[in-house]
């Protein structure tokens, strides 16, 4: 099977929370994202702000997973918070900024308005996106 590439948006806090803890969670804890990923599929992490709740603006591009295995598993954070999660293991790299890319990637159609596209939450992209966003992480 050919690997995937995700993006998942989240605050940077939560992407280290996740790193931090050897896991992918996505759109809070929802189960749907999860069955479209696969074992050997790549995740980025955009973080459009620094904490969930605050106001301080991150926008960059703050760690990257690989899905270890198809398991997805359920983790009880409270009696009725229950997220849906999968095991990865998460690359070392360094944060990179999203503003200087845009104008390069395919995936956000509208320069405009670069933006949108994150409030999803999750969304797939091609490799060459992959390729030119990690190959700022890796500097």
């Amino acid at each position: 099977m050919a690997t995937r590439f995700w993006v998942v948006v989240t605050s940077r806090d939560h992407a280290l929370d996740g790193e931090k803890a050897g896991i992918v969670q996505v759109n809070h804890g929802k189960n749907a994202p999860l069955k479209r990923m696969a074992a050997g599929h790549k995740v980025l992490y955009y973080a459009s702000k620094m904490g969930i709740g605050q106001k301080e603006l991150c926008q960059r591009f703050v760690a990257l997973a690989t899905l270890t295995d198809d398991d997805i598993f359920q983790h009880e954070m409270t009696s009725t918070f229950k997220p849906y999660r999968r095991k990865a293991t998460y690359e070392q790299v360094k944060e990179a900024e999203i503003r200087p890319l845009i104008d390069d990637l395919e995936f956000i159609k509208v320069k405009e308005k670069w933006g949108y596209i994150f409030r999803t939450g999750f969304f797939e992209i091609n490799q060459h996106d992959f390729d030119l966003i990690i190959s700022h992480m890796h500097k």
